[in-house]
C-alpha cells in the first residue's frame, strides 16, 4: 500500500472531506498539520507542494496532488476502488452537480461568511457583521434547496451508500449547525435534515469532526 500523507489544518472543511473518505476506506494515512492561521501554508516548503498555499494537499510515495476534487477522485479510485462514486452516468453527474453547488454556492456563503462571522469573529474579539450574514442567508438557502432537489436521501445523498458528496457536505453542516441561520437555511430541506441526523452519528464523523 502506498504511503499517504494529508497536509492540512484539521479544522478545514476540505481537509475533513479528504479524511472522511480515508476513514471510511479504513486507509492507513498520516496527517501532517499545516497551519493556515499562522502562515505555515505560505512557507517555501509547503508552497513547493502546493503553489497556491491551500489545504489539503496529498502526498503519495513522493507524488503530490492538490485540489480536493482531484484528491478525492484519486483516493476513491485507488484506495476505495470506486466505492464512493456511482457507476451510473446520470448518478455520477448528480454527484458532480452536488459537489459543484457546494464549492461554488454553499461554501462561500455558509462557511466563508456565516460561520466566519457568527463563530470565528466573536472568538477573536470582533463583532459579527450582521449585514454580511443577512446577505449570505438567501444564497446559502438556495444552494441547500438545490442539493435537496438532487438528494435521494435513503439515508445518504445519493442513496443507501456513502458517496463523495456526503464527505463534502458533512463538514459544512458541522459548522453551519452551530449558527442560528442553520434552521432558516434548511427549513425547506427535510431530506437534508434527516440525512444530517443520520450522518452526524457516524464514527468517522465523530473522529474527524469531533
Amino acid at each position: 500500500m502506498a504511503n499517504l500523507t494529508v497536509y492540512g489544518t484539521p479544522v478545514s472543511t476540505y481537509v475533513r472531506t479528504v479524511r472522511l473518505l480515508l476513514e471510511e476506506s479504513s486507509a492507513d494515512y498520516a496527517l501532517k498539520e499545516i497551519g493556515i492561521f499562522n502562515g505555515e501554508n505560505q512557507s517555501a516548503e509547503y508552497l513547493a507542494k502546493n503553489p497556491f498555499g491551500k489545504v489539503p494537499t496529498l502526498e503519495i510515495d513522493g507524488e503530490v496532488i492538490y485540489e480536493t476534487s482531484a484528491i478525492t477522485d484519486y483516493l476513491d479510485t485507488v484506495v476505495a476502488h470506486n466505492k464512493f462514486s456511482p457507476a451510473n452516468p446520470l448518478e455520477r453527474a448528480r454527484m458532480r452537480q452536488i459537489i459543484a453547488i457546494i464549492d461554488s454556492y454553499l461554501y462561500p456563503n455558509a462557511i466563508l461568511t456565516i460561520v466566519i462571522q457568527r463563530v470565528i469573529v466573536p472568538t477573536q474579539g470582533g463583532k459579527t457583521d450582521e449585514n454580511k450574514v443577512k446577505n449570505a442567508v438567501a444564497p446559502a438557502k438556495t444552494a441547500a434547496e438545490a442539493i435537496e432537489s438532487l438528494t435521494v436521501g435513503s439515508p445518504y445523498l445519493l442513496g443507501s451508500e456513502l458517496s463523495i458528496p456526503d464527505f463534502y457536505l458533512i463538514p459544512i453542516f458541522i459548522y453551519l449547525s452551530q449558527t442560528p441561520e442553520f434552521d432558516v437555511i434548511t427549513t425547506q430541506t427535510p431530506k437534508l435534515r434527516t440525512w444530517w441526523d443520520e450522518v452526524s452519528k457516524l464514527p468517522s464523523v465523530k473522529k474527524v469532526c469531533g
